[in-house]
């Protein structure tokens, strides 16, 4: 049995995420696990916080600890070889220069896709005892989470099509057009891609394995962000297992007014997100820069708990099945949201505000019709009708 555990941290753009990756990583390498901590924002700031170099590949950076900074362009000649070999070709033969075609094989949010075959490494590997990922902001991560079941959406429903299509075209239309036709090998480049995909998705679901520590501060703006995230990570069913207050001041560096301010805010996150650990990070008199001031905001965060403990093991989707079959799904804050639910024959389209996530349904709801889906507190209940798909009583 693998006993990796995988650490998210995300939130809003300046909150302090890096330092408090960096620190967690430090404890847990500290107690003899290890560890490595993993950057995904492509404005890379490990190595900055640390005050050693981090680069694409593993690099040790005290005992027991490794770094690691995504590269895009490393990742897509070691991961995805063909693919991009494929889509230089198809670009250079429309007459685009080689710089050009190489930035455009690169699209959006790649530096998370990248993290995820990482982790899938690591997981089938065993390389490491903790993995601790130092995400972008909120938004740009919330939006690659959903790629996994998008991609796996698609691939299911076109690719065997697309191979279909291309073994005629190569027979006839291939030998005039003025762009080339995917080899065998690209095309199964593409399978073994959405493969990884699967299993990465897999092990960033399972709550044994995996959670996401919200960072947040207390400040109005923020919180309200922590709040948006915290719905929509579960929309992904992510499981949420804490939240981090970060850089709260001290009665000796604030006004009474501005103290005032902050209990309130922290008053208001220990209701809104109860009953999530919460962790209040004191904001040290120094930048957080270098091991020993990393090691002070460890010491500080964990004082009272381990770094990579499991704090909850709520997976936020169940499916109920027997007379009463139903999905339920824990949506905090998305009582007043605009919910939208589309149904094909083998999964559901859920939309929340602007984010939208397919769920795969288990082969014996297929022939099930839905019979509502109503918000319920903060849980979404789907109900499934008794008879099959498409009967009418």
């Amino acid at each position: 049995m693998v006993f990796l555990r995988i650490i998210i941290y995300t939130g809003k753009g300046g909150v302090g995420k890096t330092s408090i990756s960096m620190a967690t990583a430090i404890r847990c390498a500290q107690l003899g696990k290890r560890t490595i901590v993993m950057s995904t924002d492509a404005a890379h700031s490990l190595s900055d916080s640390i005050g050693k170099q981090v680069g694409p590949e593993p690099a040790e950076l005290m005992p027991n600890l490794m770094g690691l900074e995504i590269d895009i362009l490393k990742e897509l000649e070691d991961n995805w070889g063909e693919i991009k070999k494929y889509v230089y070709a198809l670009f250079a033969s429309q007459g685009m220069d080689e710089i050009s075609a190489e930035e455009m094989a690169i699209f959006p949010g790649m530096e998370f896709i990248a993290a995820l075959f990482h982790i899938e490494r690591f997981y089938r590997n065993e390389e490491y005892d903790v993995v601790v990922v130092d995400t972008a902001p909120t938004a740009d991560t919330l939006r690659l989470l959903s790629f996994p079941d998008v991609a796996d959406w698609y691939f299911q429903r076109f690719y065997g099509l697309m191979k279909n299509f291309i073994r005629v075209a190569r027979a006839t239309v291939g030998r005039v057009v003025s762009f080339p036709l995917p080899s065998n090998e690209t095309l199964k480049e593409f399978e073994r891609f959405n493969l990884r995909i699967r299993s990465a998705r897999d092990i960033i679901v399972n709550p044994e394995v995996t959670s996401v520590r919200l960072v947040t501060n207390p400040e109005k703006m923020v919180i309200n962000e922590t709040m948006r995230a915290y719905t929509y990570l579960s929309l992904y069913n992510m499981t949420v297992e804490a939240v981090v207050v970060n850089k709260i001041l001290s009665s000796s560096r604030a006004d009474a007014n501005k103290l005032s301010e902050q209990e309130h805010y922290l008053s208001e996150i220990e209701e809104l997100f109860a009953p999530l650990k919460i962790f209040k990070v004191p904001q040290l008199p120094l930048e957080v820069v270098g091991i020993q001031a990393l090691e002070k905001l460890g010491a500080s965060l964990f004082s009272d708990a381990e770094p990579d403990a499991i704090f909850s093991k709520k997976n936020p989707m169940r499916i109920v099945t027997g007379k009463n079959t139903y999905i339920s799904l824990h949506l905090p804050f998305a009582s007043g949201s605009k919910v939208d639910l589309y149904r094909t024959r083998d999964s559901l389209i859920l939309t929340i505000g602007q984010y939208r996530r397919t769920i795969a349904l288990p082969v014996g709801l297929y022939s099930r019709e839905v019979e509502s889906a109503e918000m319920h507190g903060d849980e979404l209940i789907i109900k499934f009708k008794g008879e099959k798909y498409g009967r009418r009583k």
